[in-house]
């Protein structure tokens, strides 16, 4: 065995000890037993491909520490499904070198249907709350980025107070949250029982109001408005690019897409409402 092909085997044997150890810790974590169930069939194919992978390199390897706690926090903070996913995508050039050591190694060839096999059956086994009202959350966050990116816009130039402007923006973003969890509700009622439907607008209406704060609070701290409008409008871009990675993980989504159409949207719309501001503001002559 060459030393290439032995250091090879060994950077995937880390990889399924470490892949191991994090679905038996998110194991001990969830409390379905379903999920537990699933978590520790993939748990079980990892160990049987790191066994596999130390008889052939007959070397011991160590989990990382680091890849073990990172995607468990990251599976504790932003869901399972999501942490699950993002971990076999990382996986996913294990895929290739399988395939490709495949072809040298017959062995492999059954850990290869191993692999892709945790990112069909088993992945898509996976229930969580989060993602069943994901839709309703979309609801609330894509609303309130278009709605008050829009209005903080056109605020800007109206007023050019940052706390008139932090206030006015609070203000309409509360009312406008109300309104949105209500559109929800009744939306949802249709086809959800009534606790499904409160939930539901429950999750639009909570998505609406952290954007919201999120996108006011640069007129909180700092004075000059037009800098708190760059700084909001930053603050959209950096909102729209994790939502969207993380929907694109834990859905299957085209990342890029999903991405330039929203942020598109947003800053247009303030685009719009900024130019219609000052329209209104000249055509009326209103001065505050």
């Amino acid at each position: 065995m060459d030393d290439h092909y032995l250091s090879a085997l060994v950077r995937e044997q880390e990889n399924e000890i470490s892949a191991h150890h994090i679905y038996l810790r998110l194991a001990e974590k969830v409390k379905s037993p379903e999920n537990q169930g699933i978590l520790r069939a993939i748990a079980a194919d990892e160990i049987k491909h790191y066994r596999l992978l130390k008889y052939k390199t007959e070397v011991e390897v160590e989990p990382s520490r680091f890849k073990v706690w990172f995607y468990y926090l990251i599976s504790v903070v932003l869901g399972l499904t999501f942490g699950i996913k993002l971990l076999e995508r990382d996986e996913g050039q294990a895929i290739d070198k399988y395939r490709e050591l495949g072809g040298q190694d017959p062995d492999f060839w059954t850990v290869l249907q191993d692999e892709e096999r945790h990112e069909t059956e088993l992945i898509a086994m996976i229930d969580e709350e989060r993602l069943r009202y994901l839709g309703a959350i979309v609801l609330g966050l894509n609303d309130a980025l278009v709605e008050l990116t829009g209005a903080l816009a056109g605020y800007t130039f109206a007023f050019q107070n940052s706390r008139l402007i932090a206030l006015t923006g609070l203000i309409t973003g509360i009312a406008a949250s109300f309104s949105m969890a209500a559109a929800g509700y009744l939306s949802s009622k249709q086809d959800s029982s009534t606790g499904e439907s409160i939930k539901s607008a429950m999750y639009t209406g909570a998505a609406y109001v952290v954007t919201v704060v999120l996108l006011i609070l640069p007129y909180l701290l700092i004075q000059a408005p037009y800098v708190s409008l760059v700084v909001t409008l930053v603050l959209v871009l950096l909102v729209i690019f994790i939502f969207n990675f993380y929907v694109a993980v834990a859905k299957d989504l085209d990342f890029r897409e999903r991405f330039l159409e929203m942020a598109a949207i947003s800053l247009g719309v303030a685009a719009a409402s900024f130019l219609v501001s000052i329209l209104v503001k000249n055509i009326f002559g209103i001065d505050i």
